[in-house]
């Protein structure tokens, strides 16, 4: 996906940059909304269209009344705001706005902003200046003094129903391994669901939600007794973790308490960074929508994701162009590895960025195992893959590191001289380094998905950068880039991004 840029400036003075359509499509809270969005995404029902060097983009556009709708993005932030009553964010109409800017730049002259435009970017500036006094003062101070005493003693109230839950869960694993795991599939669903309401009722949400899981293992599938035995395992080990918490060190105690689902706040100073926007993706989980989006700092060379949910059949509102870079500030959550972060002061969106640096195939499970002990309880990591080949296997695909790929390749009679007289002559610590046959097993998961065809064709037989997390399924694939010229050690400096998921 490729960011195009117009040459306006931002309010740091950096460029401001102008969405690609697939980038667009991408912010829609729902098919229905994408669908509703294109329709609007040409000249035909707009007036009144404008940008301005801020960010800022504004049109009218034609409705049912007689009166237009207002439309106004500050896609700095992004932020949207519209004169109709949906209640979807972004509406139909900003959807439209953003994909008539992305494909018709003629449509959208600079101007001083019409003064219903003037009006919400004022307020907006005002806002974000009223919360950054009140950062600067300690607090927002008509809240009020926050009731310390008060708030010490509903946390140690709830550490005591949690330790009594995590007691109980004890005791039912313990008579579940001795009347034998092989009986649970007799039990039915009932057992587990009762067991996680009762954690439930200890307020410890994560708990529950791992019991929930045992429960749809059992009779899953040849070998279900061996992986209900493991994740039995590490249940205990979170119950006994939780248990010891005091004698654990502070970032391993506090990924205890974030696993039992103890809510926890971004904490530390903030990081400055130029963050690249992997990729979006949302998880439906009961009537909660999880979304999730990875983001890659330039200069910290961190890793983040930020995480929001919406209820109620309703998409989380914050939405980020996926292939874009923002200038923001990230606050980490505590924890081990500390990969959630909270976005808080944005600067501006710039130009995208080249792809992280990445690594080989074979250096990734060891990265994948270092995460893991700090989090033992990780079900993956996230990883950017160079060179890799996207080549089949026996039980579906798998991602091939540059030299295995064309080794593969040529069992099948496909590319099997070119890529082995591209790598003939590296050096073993080159970016073919995994002429050792190393690869990665393509999850479950991504199989059945259209991003797996994607990454095939932009392959095309040929090394490729690939973002994803690897867990003990195996790779995800969530985003590559379309490969780019060749560079001198033989890799690929990779071009615009492509979202898979």
């Amino acid at each position: 996906m490729q960011l195009s840029h117009g040459g306006e400036n931002s309010p740091t003075g950096a460029p401001v940059a102008r969405w690609s359509v697939e980038q667009v499509l991408a912010l829609a809270p729902d098919a229905a909304s994408r669908k509703a969005g294109t329709r609007l995404g040409s000249a035909g029902p707009w007036s009144g269209t404008g940008c301005d060097a801020t960010g800022a983009v504004w049109g009218l556009c034609k409705g049912s009344g007689s009166t237009p709708y207002r439309t106004v993005v500050d896609t700095t932030g992004p932020a949207y705001a519209c004169s109709c009553p949906s209640r979807k964010f972004p509406c139909k109409h900003a959807l439209g706005l953003l994909l008539l800017r992305a494909s018709d730049d003629a449509a959208f002259r600079p101007a001083e902003p019409a003064d219903w435009v003037e009006t919400w970017l004022a307020g907006r500036r005002a806002r974000a200046a009223q919360k950054g006094g009140s950062s600067a003062a300690g607090g927002d101070g008509a809240r009020g003094p926050v009731d310390t005493d008060a708030a010490r003693k509903r946390a140690e109230r709830r550490a005591e129903r949690v330790t009594g839950g995590a007691q109980e869960l004890e005791q039912r694993l313990g008579d579940l391994l001795r009347g034998g795991l092989a009986a649970t599939d007799r039990s039915g669903y009932g057992l587990w669901e009762e067991t996680a309401a009762r954690m439930v009722d200890a307020q410890a949400p994560g708990l529950a939600a791992r019991v929930r899981e045992l429960g749809a293992i059992t009779g899953s599938g040849a070998g279900w007794p061996v992986r209900l035995l493991e994740e039995c395992a590490l249940l205990h080990l979170l119950d006994t973790a939780w248990l010891g918490r005091d004698r654990l060190p502070d970032p391993l105690a506090a990924t205890v308490r974030t696993r039992v689902g103890l809510p926890m706040s971004a904490e530390g100073p903030p990081v400055r960074d130029h963050w690249l926007v992997l990729t979006q993706y949302d998880t439906p989980d009961g009537k909660i929508v999880t979304r999730r989006i990875w983001l890659y700092g330039r200069g910290s060379g961190r890793t983040a994701l930020l995480l929001s949910f919406g209820a109620a059949g309703r998409s989380p509102d914050r939405a980020l162009p996926v292939g874009a870079t923002i200038d923001a500030e990230l606050t980490p959550y505590p924890g081990g590895g500390q990969l959630r972060a909270e976005l808080g002061e944005q600067f501006g969106t710039t130009a995208a960025a080249v792809p992280p640096p990445g690594i080989a195939a074979a250096a990734a499970p060891a990265v994948y195992g270092n995460a893991l002990r700090e989090d033992p309880w990780l079900e993956a990591w996230p990883v950017t893959l160079r060179d890799v080949i996207p080549v089949p296997s026996k039980d579906g695909w798998q991602l091939a590191d540059a030299y295995a790929g064309a080794h593969a390749g040529a069992h099948a009679g496909a590319h099997a001289d070119a890529k082995a007289d591209s790598t003939a002559d590296e050096p073993a610590d080159g970016p073919a380094d995994a002429r050792t046959g190393s690869a990665l097993p393509i999850a479950p998961a991504a199989l059945s998905r259209p991003g797996l065809w994607k990454l095939v064709a932009l392959s095309g037989g040929g090394p490729v950068t690939v973002f994803g997390e690897l867990g003990h399924r195996g790779f995800d694939p969530f985003a590559a880039w379309d490969p780019g010229e060749r560079e001198e050690g033989g890799g690929t400096t990779g071009g615009s991004l492509v979202q898979l998921v």
